[in-house]
């Protein structure tokens, strides 16, 4: 379980045949799970300054392929603050970056995604974006939008998202859990 508030910014050092290594200050043990651009990863190997991570096939369907920078977040531990929401590392779809408009110090980013995302989507609820957890400002037909204030666009990949871009979209559990009860 995550939050989805991102911990480190980190560089691709390589991806090859499913294997993902990343230069990381983190200090998670062999075994433990870490969001990587919001896919929920198991640490395969940790040397002097990165991790490296095995990518399963169905992993390799679902996301979206890595960047030269990704987003990572470790897992929350007992008693950690709750400080984004609450977030499980499987991304539900691919998203297309519409547009990034500037804000003031922020930007304003509209993202399509399909009606299988949209439909747990309403204004002022939760989304996760490549891993960090975001607020959805306002719903555009067959997109959303979200604005990013100045420290999310420092300290995350999204201060270089472009229009045509791709990012991880999962949406808030708890909404998938709510449909499921009442369709009872």
């Amino acid at each position: 379980m995550f939050t989805g508030i991102v911990r480190e910014r980190a560089k691709v050092a390589s991806f090859d045949r499913g294997r993902l290594v990343v230069e990381s200050s983190l200090e998670p043990t062999i075994g433990d799970s870490v969001a990587v651009d919001g896919v929920c990863l198991t640490v395969a190997e940790r040397t002097n300054g990165s991790l490296a991570f095995d990518l399963m096939p169905e992993t390799l369907q679902r996301a979206k392929p890595f960047g030269a920078e990704v987003n990572l977040e470790t897992a929350l531990r007992a008693g950690d603050p709750l400080g984004g929401h609450y977030v499980q590392g499987h991304v539900d779809s691919v998203g297309r970056v519409r547009s990034v408009e500037p804000e003031g110090d922020s930007r304003r980013v509209t993202i399509e995604a399909p009606d299988a995302v949209l439909r747990y989507c309403v204004e002022k609820g939760s989304i996760t974006v490549d891993g960090v957890s975001l607020t959805i400002t306002a719903l555009a037909g067959e997109a959303f939008e979200v604005s990013l204030v100045r420290h999310t666009l420092e300290a995350t990949t999204l201060g270089s998202l472009e229009p045509g871009g791709s990012v991880n979209l999962e949406v808030d559990v708890l909404a998938k859990y709510v449909e499921r009860l009442a369709s009872r």
